[in-house]
C-alpha cells in the first residue's frame, strides 16, 4: 500500500473538456489534493499569476531546466509553447503530506503515469463530441480561427489514447461527471 502523500492523481483531457472545472470540483471535496502547479513559457492570460496558475518563465530558462533534468515531463504542446511538472513542485507537496493533482495534456499525462506507476491514478476526461468541443472552446472566446483550428486537430489525436489511462470521464453534464470523478478518486485516495 502507498501512503498517500506519494500518490498522484492526473487529469488529463483535451483542451476544453472541462478537465479545469472537474480538478478544482475534486480539489474542494478533497482537501487532501493540491493543485501542482505547471510551468510554462506562455504569456499569462488575463487574471493568471505566477506561481499561482503556472510557473511562468522564459524559454531560454526552460530549456535549461530540461538539461537540468528538472521536470518530471515536458513536452511542447503547442508549436514553440513547452508546458512541465518541476520534480520540486511533486517534492513541495508531498512535504506538505499532500496529494499533487495534475491537470497537463495527453503526452504529460502518460509520461508521468509511466515514471510512477505504482502510486498514480489517471482519469481521461472526454469531451461528448468533437462538434461539442468545438462550441466550448468558441465560447471561451480565447482563440484566433487557425489556434481554434489546431486545438480541435489535437483533440482529436488524443481522443485516441483515451483507453491508455487508468478511468474515463464523458464529460456530457459537468455535474453527472463530477460525481462520477469524486467516487473514482475516493476510491483511490482510500486504497
Amino acid at each position: 500500500m502507498t501512503s498517500l502523500h506519494q500518490k498522484i492523481l492526473i487529469i488529463t483531457a483535451p483542451s476544453g473538456a472541462g478537465k479545469t472545472s472537474i480538478t478544482h470540483y475534486l480539489m474542494k471535496a478533497f482537501p487532501v489534493l493540491t493543485f501542482s502547479i505547471s510551468a510554462a513559457t506562455r504569456q499569462p492570460r488575463e487574471n493568471e499569476k505566477d506561481g499561482v496558475d503556472y510557473y511562468f518563465i522564459g524559454m531560454d530558462d526552460f530549456k535549461q531546466k530540461i538539461q537540468q533534468k528538472e521536470f518530471a515531463e515536458w513536452e511542447m504542446v503547442y508549436e514553440g509553447k513547452y508546458y512541465g511538472t518541476l520534480k520540486s513542485e511533486l517534492k513541495r507537496i508531498w512535504a506538505l503530506q499532500k496529494v499533487p493533482v495534475l491537470d497537463i495534456d495527453v503526452k504529460g499525462a502518460l509520461h508521468i503515469q509511466q515514471q510512477y506507476p505504482e502510486n498514480t491514478l489517471s482519469i481521461f476526461v472526454e469531451p461528448p463530441s468533437v462538434d461539442e468541443l468545438k462550441k466550448r472552446l468558441e465560447g471561451r472566446g480565447t482563440e484566433s480561427a487557425e489556434s481554434l483550428q489546431a486545438r480541435i486537430n489535437k483533440a482529436s489525436y488524443e481522443i485516441s489514447f483515451k483507453d491508455q489511462f487508468h478511468k474515463s470521464i464523458v464529460n456530457a453534464n459537468l455535474e453527472v461527471a463530477c460525481k462520477e470523478a469524486r467516487d473514482i478518486v475516493e476510491a483511490f485516495l482510500n486504497s
